[in-house]
């Protein structure tokens, strides 16, 4: 199929990439010209492990290619047959508004950039995160250029929502729990089946529902996962002040068939480019029809609060004034297997422990340049130092701090790492090392509800 994927981030990249894998012929278009010139020199925007390959394999191939204008992406696409329809998928950002809710702009942008370019048949399919109502914004954005230019075409608006996790995004798209098409339309339910029916292994798992419904189901999908964590959090506060191991709680709720394991570990605040954005955002469209979101305003009062719990336990250890204190933080990104930052627990907690007046030594196996860019004032300033090893964090160090449960963490010489810290002292964010190993070696081990 000819497919146009508008956005080159991190959902734009995959999706283009990954159906490329199929034969598709593929163009990725973004307007930042710098992006595209280092795509083809086969230098990624993001980390996301296995990526590479898949974008170098494609582009080799030609199945795969890059442009900065939809008008080029459409010339190079000639229409296969006269009953088969480009498909261009919106793949750029919803950012966050002040008050919370999604800002379409960059959506609306791509839509009237399509109504002033298209000259055939299409399906737009919004691959962005989206507020239930969109694609009728989309689809009049791009009727009413097509009436200015007084071109009339056959286009139909399709909500595709991605479920993408970082870090296993590859395997997510190979390998979907399912995947959601919204639309109404015989024509596009029919060419967007033919497209994904080569990642899915049981029929099931192509969901084809109404447009608005499919634009909630990202957005509830996204708020239950982040329920759930904030639910486990606010457990684990109640196992501290019982003395009980919340590990152990978890494990017997997460037994139950009814509830399951996932997204059920305790730990310093959930981040993401998704979590916090989505419930936020569901938040307001839940506001907007005059519903009153009880449970999502406690998700994130929840979340913002465990976001405070390391500094918190940090200074009811060493005291509120933390001057003359360095502090080793093991771990930037929100989450393994990712260099993204964004709402990153770490961010809060260096921000407050060199406000209180220490020093902090950080390291992340892949996040240590966007760190760079956001810590960019307290390296200035000397109040913040990235190590490219972890071990060398440690000399002098009043404690070990661990935010990111990366795997190289847990496996590390703590032998070494206690003969290095000036104290024997780690605050476990993630409640990921190995605690009986460590307090064999007589560390005082702080986790997350096992106190």
């Amino acid at each position: 199929m000819n497919i146009i994927v508008v956005g080159t981030g991190y959902v734009g990249l995959v999706t283009g990439a990954c159906l490329a894998t199929k034969g598709n012929h593929v163009i990725c278009v973004d307007k930042d010209q710098t992006k595209l010139d280092k795509l083809a020199q086969g230098i990624l925007p993001i980390y996301e492990p296995g990526l590479d390959k898949v974008v170098h394999d494609a582009v080799t191939t030609k199945h795969l290619s890059f442009t900065n204008n939809v008008k080029s992406a459409l010339t190079m696409l000639a229409p296969s047959s006269a009953d088969q329809r480009t498909l261009i998928f919106i793949a750029v950002g919803t950012p966050q508004g002040e008050d919370g809710s999604a800002d379409l702009k960059y959506v609306l942008a791509v839509a009237r950039e399509i109504g002033q370019e298209l000259q055939q048949p299409a399906i737009i399919i919004n691959k962005s995160t989206v507020p239930v109502g969109t694609a009728d914004l989309v689809k009049g954005e791009i009727a009413w250029q097509l009436f200015q230019r007084k071109i009339f075409l056959d286009f139909d608006v399709v909500s595709n929502p991605e479920f993408l996790k970082e870090g296993v995004a590859l395997d997510d798209f190979f390998n979907p729990d399912r995947i959601v098409v919204g639309t109404d339309n015989p024509i596009a339910k029919e060419q967007m089946s033919a497209l994904y029916l080569p990642f899915v292994a049981k029929p099931e798992q192509l969901m084809i529902v109404g447009i608005k419904e499919a634009e909630l189901i990202k957005y509830a999908a996204n708020a239950m996962l982040a329920t759930r964590i904030s639910f486990m959090n606010e457990v684990a506060n109640v196992c501290d002040r019982f003395g009980i191991d919340v590990e152990q709680v978890r494990s017997g709720v997460g037994a139950d068939s009814r509830i399951g394991p996932a997204f059920l570990k305790s730990g310093c605040g959930y981040g993401g480019s998704c979590f916090p954005k989505d419930v936020q955002a569901l938040v307001r469209i839940a506001q907007s029809v005059g519903v009153d979101p009880l449970v999502l305003n406690a998700v994130e009062a929840r979340n913002k609060k465990q976001k405070q719990y390391l500094f918190q336990n940090i200074t009811a250890r060493f005291g509120a004034n933390l001057h003359g204190r360095q502090f080793a933080v093991w771990g930037l990104a929100f989450k393994p297997d990712t260099d993204d930052m964004r709402e990153a627990s770490s961010i809060d907690l260096i921000r407050a422990l060199t406000t209180a007046g220490a020093k902090v030594i950080a390291h992340d196996p892949v996040a240590e340049e966007m760190a760079t860019s956001i810590f960019s004032d307290l390296i200035q300033d000397g109040k913040l130092q990235l190590e490219h090893d972890p071990m060398t964090t440690l000399a002098n160090a009043d404690a070990l701090v661990l935010v990111t449960e990366w795997k190289e963490y847990q496996t590390a010489d703590f032998a070494k790492v206690k003969a290095s810290l000036k104290s024997a002292v780690v605050f476990d964010g993630r409640n990921h090392l190995p605690m009986n190993d460590l307090k064999k070696l007589n560390f005082e081990y702080i986790g997350v509800g096992r106190r």
